[in-house]
């Protein structure tokens, strides 16, 4: 895998490397003003200023990785069926529906307990590096990186084709978003941390409170739809985007933000939208 894949902290600094040549961002007259500091940055600029630190191993993402990909497999076979029902024409609200019961209900309290066991003994073996990753991913996991990703690839399409591709990508983001969070509010599943308060104390969770609600989630459905819509506009590039989603899914787990089930059920959600994003887009 390690020979596939270019590791991401070397990719992001060629990135901006190529990025600063071409823009002139190393010579002193354009850089940041006082001034211009308060426009809004982009995921580059953001992701410029805040690089990634040494993520976590291959050896402590590849079991969340391997349910990952066997929720494509699941997404894949379920999305066509829809496909067949209606084609490419788009309708995001039916479509939403439609994905939303393609998720399992929330597991049992029962097993919900046994996979909180597993995020505290996970939580017993964090480290201040581990905290590092893991605080990196959850902040630029939800958008940034893979609008880096796109970015990367729009330097070498036509313009326009480029402009669609970002519209597209924006597009499945944001139905991830939406779906998950109804899912959410839904079936009302406290997050690890909302169960156990010792697991992030810096949360401040109040006794008796409900949520945060994590099921399904938010992170792996936005992870999941980038993944399948760049790694089809990509394929060569589909391994590093993959192993970016794995980062991405143990940071959550590791930082006790969700259980397994919210993750396989945001990451089959994710990949039900990333499928009807390429179909109605057009790829």
């Amino acid at each position: 895998m390690k020979a596939l894949r270019i590791k991401w902290q070397y990719a992001v600094i060629a990135l901006l490397a190529v990025s600063a040549a071409a823009f002139g961002l190393l010579r002193p007259q354009l850089l940041p003003t006082a001034s211009s500091t308060k426009q809004k940055l982009s995921a580059t600029d953001r992701i410029r200023q805040n690089p990634p630190p040494t993520l976590f191993t291959d050896a402590e993402i590849t079991t969340i990785g391997k349910q990952a990909a066997a929720q494509r497999e699941k997404a894949d076979a379920l999305f066509a069926q829809w496909k067949k029902a209606h084609g490419t024409t788009r309708d995001d609200k039916a479509f939403a529906a439609w994905a939303a019961r393609q998720i399992p209900a929330p597991p049992t309290a029962k097993d919900r307990t046994a996979e909180l066991h597993q995020v505290q003994a996970l939580a017993k073996t964090r480290t201040a590096a581990g905290k590092k990753a893991a605080t990196w991913l959850e902040l630029n996991g939800k958008k940034d990186v893979w609008k880096l990703y796109l970015h990367d690839q729009r330097e070498l399409i036509p313009a326009r084709q480029g402009t669609t591709e970002k519209a597209e990508l924006k597009a499945a983001l944001k139905l991830a978003k939406t779906v998950s969070d109804q899912l959410a509010a839904r079936d009302k599943q406290p997050a690890p941390f909302v169960l156990d308060p010792s697991l992030r104390p810096e949360k401040h969770i109040q006794p008796g409170a409900k949520g945060p609600y994590s099921y399904p989630s938010r992170h792996a459905t936005r992870a999941a739809a980038a993944v399948t819509f760049l790694g089809a506009l990509s394929p060569h590039r589909a391994e590093d985007y993959r192993w970016m989603q794995d980062e991405v899914l143990y940071s959550r787990l590791y930082m006790a933000g969700h259980v397994s089930s919210d993750l396989t059920a945001g990451t089959l959600l994710g990949d039900l939208i990333g499928d009807y994003e390429l179909t109605v887009g057009g790829h």
